[in-house]
């Protein structure tokens, strides 16, 4: 098991602390400074006659100079068993020797594959494709000025960065701080927590929509500081924004627990100046590690590229062939393998048909608007309808569905411990906006940004420009929303598709008649009809988004396509309303076949029957939850294949490979990535097998840490 010692994170630092630094963890080892610099392994690969083969003609002063002999101390153990191999310990039942040696074996492996990537840029050098300009490293006056008259660990650090770009440094530089703020914030969230006993949050949180938050690989920001709560002004952290609640007393007492924990490690030396973090021993561990971790991907993106290029337009299209032959037999033999598949769909697991002449399966998005708990003891307390002897009380239920009251279920994302709103300025873009009726607020601002550059990924398949429906007040900390009908509820949803740009083709609302109802059987008794249930005079309303070219389920996950407009919108929509959480961060929504299903039969037979119709419908039908909205998604329904009898609504083009959101973008994503994942890996493995005789390990060295509890 590969050991990751990129970093001490910040929640293991907090781990570190509630083990009472370490004791607690039964790591007792002596702490001195001069036992954690011990050298547990070294490492020279420019010793290896394997080396001298593949890098013959290189400059062997120039080698002698960036290909040194590296020692692995034993405070590198330590800070990779924090990071962790405390975790792994625990996950694998592994022993505290296993651990260790693993350790060993892993920064071992590491310092192998690093100086191997130093010696693969001195003689083949560099592309950098982002600004299509090329990098030579082979230049020993360069790499003497790059060093100049360092030593120790600011000497390793400076002969790393030699290989990487500005750009590369300041984002390892970035990675080092945020982790070191991370570590601080877990920390303070204690102190915190104390002053804030009585700050009044939601019990519950709304769920969020998945992907929001996620951090932009590319993004970096040079103003970034760490903030250890000295000084007030915003200039002593950058752009670092503090915890909720953070005061600079919280932060400072955060500050003094990490210094303690690193202390009691031999992790800052004595007589260093705690008052500049950024000069402190262990920050330049964690940045030399960083650093480190930037040229090992410089490397593996090497081995990667080179693995792509030899992947063309043919691999792509059989692969897509053999999968869907192989699809189609599994699924012609058992409904059940397509009924499995269709639960594991996602942006790396294809079903690309249905069972061959089946096509009422797909996906449906439920939206449901529950009876308040009033009308479901009402409900539940009346006798069935006219002697029905199933229990049913459909007249009953149809006089109380007129009075379910939708709400936004949002608030909590104003008051949560993230508050993710900001305010509308005004009507354009935001739908619903009414100033006089204080509905102005949105969410999610920083996740709407497309620019590369952006903190974070774009938040995809969430429209983002529904307003909270009801009012919230920043001063008094108080969210109201305003209760709808299902009428209402019909209007806002259509207007809001119509408002992104998309045809709706209405029909008529249920009305009062819908209400009075009493005929919900296909035969009659004593002057009722209470046979069999006619789930057809269920149906409130029916609509669908009109799809002029046709509905292409291959645009589906396509930014700015009709295809996820509409997903998106509806998406939306079901975080503001549904109250079945279960629906919410579905990949397409909840999966339906042509079989019995698990679902109450109103569900069942709207369900079916919208995936019939195909993607875009919608129907609205009640159950004894309340009303549900049920959208469909997408549907395995494709009249270019019907001789066939296969419904294979995707199609892979080379052309659209590099279109994000396509299923070709996706498919060639996935494909693309496993091999040259495997490739890269194989060449990994290969460059440590080859240098299998440069490196020593001095296991007796940590035979302190390994026998931890053998006693």
């Amino acid at each position: 098991m590969k050991i990751n010692s990129k970093k001490a994170a910040a929640v293991a630092v907090a781990a570190i602390m509630g083990c009472g630094v370490f004791a607690g963890c039964d790591l007792v080892i002596r702490n001195e400074t001069e036992n954690m610099k011990q050298t547990i392994a070294e490492v020279n690969i420019s010793d290896s006659d394997n080396f001298k083969k593949e890098f013959e003609g290189l400059d062997q002063q120039l080698v002698s100079k960036v290909i040194s002999t590296v020692s692995v101390s034993k405070q590198d153990m330590i800070v990779s068993f924090v990071g962790s191999g405390y975790n792994a310990m625990n996950s694998y039942g592994w022993s505290y020797k296993d651990t260790f040696d693993a350790i060993s074996d892993s920064l071992v492996q590491r310092q192998v594959y690093i100086q191997y990537a130093k010696a693969y840029f001195l003689k083949n050098g560099w592309k950098d494709e982002d600004d299509n300009r090329e990098y030579w490293y082979n230049d020993l006056a360069a790499f003497n000025e790059k060093v100049g008259d360092k030593e120790g660990i600011e000497y390793d650090i400076a002969a790393t960065s030699y290989f990487l770009t500005d750009k590369e440094i300041e984002k390892a530089t970035y990675t080092t701080r945020v982790m070191l703020n991370n570590s601080i914030d877990s920390l303070e969230t204690n102190y915190i927590k104390e002053l804030e006993d009585d700050k009044e949050y939601d019990a519950s949180a709304r769920t969020t929509p998945k992907g929001l938050n996620t951090a932009n690989g590319d993004y970096y920001d040079n103003e970034y500081k760490i903030y250890t709560g000295t000084g007030k002004q915003s200039a002593v952290r950058g752009s670092y924004e503090p915890k909720d609640g953070s005061t600079s007393t919280t932060r400072r007492r955060a500050y003094d627990d990490l210094l303690t924990s690193l202390k009691s490690n031999s992790l800052i030396e004595k007589g260093e100046d705690t008052s500049d973090v950024e000069t402190l021993n262990y920050f330049l561990l964690e940045n030399k590690s960083d650093l480190e971790d930037a040229l090992i991907q410089k490397m593996t993106d090497t081995f990667t590229k080179q693995a792509e290029e030899k992947l063309d337009e043919k691999y792509f299209k059989d692969m897509f062939n053999d999968m869907l032959v192989s699809q189609s037999a599994s699924y012609g033999r058992s409904y059940s393998n397509l009924e499995s598949a269709m639960d594991s769909v996602s942006d790396t697991e294809f079903v690309l048909t249905a069972a061959p002449g089946n096509p009422n399966y797909g996906y449906v998005i439920n939206i449901l608007l529950p009876f308040s708990a009033a009308q479901s003891d009402e409900l539940s307390a009346v006798k069935q309808d006219f002697g029905d002897k199933k229990g049913n009380k459909f007249a009953t239920r149809a006089r109380l569905l007129k009075n379910v009251n939708a709400t936004d279920q949002r608030g909590s994302w104003f008051r949560g411990e993230t508050d993710y709103s900001y305010k509308a300025k005004s009507s354009e873009g935001a739908f619903g906006y009414d100033a006089e009726k204080g509905r102005t607020w949105l969410f999610f601002e920083d996740n709407f940004n497309s620019e590369e550059t952006a903190k974070y990924e774009y938040l995809k398949n969430y429209y983002g420009q529904y307003t909270y429906n009801g009012t919230w007040d920043p001063e008094t900390r108080k969210y109201k929303p305003t209760p709808i009908k299902i009428d209402e509820f019909i209007d806002e949803m259509e207007d809001y598709l119509i408002s992104a740009g998309l045809t709706v083709v209405k029909s008529t609302k249920g009305g009062d008649s819908y209400y009075n109802r009493n005929y919900y059987y296909t035969t009659s008794e004593n002057g009722h009809k209470v046979g069999d249930v006619n789930y057809e005079q269920f149906v409130y309303y029916k609509g669908k988004v009109y799809f002029s070219d046709g509905f292409n389920a291959n645009k589906i996950f396509q930014t700015g396509s009709n295809e996820n407009k509409a997903l998106s919108v509806i998406n939306e929509l079901s975080f503001a309303y549904n109250t079945d959480t279960a629906g919410l961060n579905t990949y397409y929504g909840y999966a339906i076949t042509a079989n019995k299903t698990k679902f109450v039969n109103e569900f069942e037979y709207a369900a079916q029957a919208v995936v019939r119709a195909g993607a875009g419908n919608y129907m609205i039908v009640p159950s004894d939850y309340g009303w549900h909205i049920i959208y469909c998604t997408f549907s395995f329904v494709d009249g270019k294949n019907v001789a066939d009898r296969i419904q294979t609504p995707f199609a892979y083009n080379h052309d659209e490979r590099a279109d994000e959101g396509t299923f070709s973008y996706l498919f060639y994503e996935k494909y693309k990535a496993n091999a040259a994942s495997t490739e890269s890996t194989n060449r990994r493995s290969k460059i440590i097998s080859s240098f299998n005789d440069s490196y020593t390990i001095y296991e007796e060295r940590y035979s302190d840490l390994a026998n931890i509890g053998s006693n």
